[in-house]
């Protein structure tokens, strides 16, 4: 009866009616099986809430330490993340008060809070950590895998991986290394660390400034250092490449990293000496941020150039992407903001013809993230590895 003494419906008591109606269908025999399964019912989503986040770091082969998260909730489900490898856990720690009370299934709204908080570089290290483990709750509380909550299903079964290999100042050892990860791991997808250090104790083969200190050396921008590889050091750098080939073939790809702090006019020679080996990308030739003459390198040199595991946000990558400055894309989900964010990132390469190669450092945790987020991406999209399963056991939450 409404307010006027008049007989009549309203939304509430059709509502009402209505759950009484189906309650009433499942109580005279209908079978359960028409009813949803798999539902977590010792959680309830919309009530969840964020108590409490701790810290373990671990230490493991290859770049380390390595911090992991967790984030609990007062209804006993937890989810993992991981902080950029190297990177400090205060990154995370920090915003620790910014997250508490939260709903971890409101991922964009907590990501869109507490993003003002990092940075490029291991500074992206804290935000990205509690973003993997918030999908990590939501994975747990929906009972679905994170791939099918980033709206584009699944396009893949199996994520193509590459990985660096240990350097050999003998180039035939080296090529034997390369030539044990192709056939004795199994990869598909190979990649060489190969920079001026292995030739310049060879007279003749690099000008560069003697006087340098040694934060001068590591912290100034590649073409701020004057150092130029010769047409000797370039000679000695082929014959590595050579080897390298000679003893893995010509069909599987080779990536290269960490040519040396370099000048511009030594990685375009370097990409036309090495344009004949057919490499998939030179790496982090020079600071990303210096997009016009990364689009000059790009323009001379005709072995592609890559970029990225440094850049925070899709918004740096999409500079790089709308001027063509590199030919591919490199984003550490760590890093670039998360998995969401890598996706949003992806996508937007793809508007521009750009592919993504997605770096990765870590442990198993960041591992998998990024596993989710390139099985939702097309086949072009590729990881690199060098996790080690082994470290995450016994870990000490602090």
């Amino acid at each position: 009866m409404n307010k006027n003494g008049q007989r009549g419906f309203d939304r509430r008591g059709i509502l009402k009616t209505s759950a009484m109606a189906l309650g009433g269908a499942l109580l005279l025999g209908e079978t359960a099986e028409a009813y949803p399964k798999g539902v977590n019912t010792n959680s309830n989503p919309s009530t969840l809430k964020i108590t409490d986040l701790r810290v373990a770091t671990i230490v493991k082969p290859g770049p380390s330490p390595c911090s992991i998260i967790r984030i609990d909730t007062d209804q006993g489900v937890y989810g993992l993340g991981e902080v950029r490898d190297m990177a400090s856990p205060t990154y995370a720690l920090f915003l620790k008060s910014r997250i508490l009370g939260e709903n971890p299934l409101q991922i964009d709204k907590i990501f869109r809070k507490i993003k003002q908080f990092g940075g490029h570089a291991r500074q992206g290290g804290g935000v990205c950590a509690i973003e993997m483990a918030l999908w990590d709750i939501a994975g747990k509380v929906y009972n679905v895998p994170v791939y099918a909550m980033l709206g584009g299903g699944k396009f893949r079964d199996k994520i193509r991986i590459y990985a660096d290999t240990t350097e050999s100042k003998d180039p035939k050892i080296y090529g034997q290394r390369m030539k044990e990860r192709k056939e004795g791991m199994g990869l598909t997808w190979l990649k060489m660390d190969l920079g001026v250090e292995m030739v310049s104790d060879t007279p003749g083969t690099v000008t560069h400034a003697s006087d340098l200190s040694p934060w001068e050396e590591n912290q100034l921008p590649h073409p701020l250092l004057a150092m130029e590889v010769t047409d000797r050091g370039i000679a000695m750098l082929e014959q590595y490449v050579a080897a390298v080939r000679e003893a893995v073939g010509m069909e599987i790809p080779l990536s290269m990293d960490h040519l040396g702090h370099l000048g511009v006019k030594s990685i375009i020679r370097l990409g036309k000496a090495y344009e004949k080996y057919n490499l998939s990308w030179m790496e982090d030739v020079i600071p990303w941020t210096y997009t016009d003459l990364l689009k000059q390198i790009s323009d001379e040199s005709p072995t592609p150039i890559l970029t990225g595991e440094d850049i925070y946000l899709k918004e740096s990558f999409q500079v790089l992407c709308e001027k063509h400055a590199v030919s591919k894309i490199h984003p550490d989900l760590a890093t670039a903001g998360g998995i969401l964010e890598t996706h949003k990132i992806g996508n937007m390469a793809e508007e521009y013809g750009v592919p993504m190669a997605m770096h990765f450092a870590g442990t198993p945790v960041s591992c998998m993230a990024n596993v989710h987020c390139a099985a939702e991406k097309e086949p072009r999209h590729r990881l690199s590895s060098t996790a080690g399963l082994k470290y995450l056991t016994g870990l000490a939450w602090e």
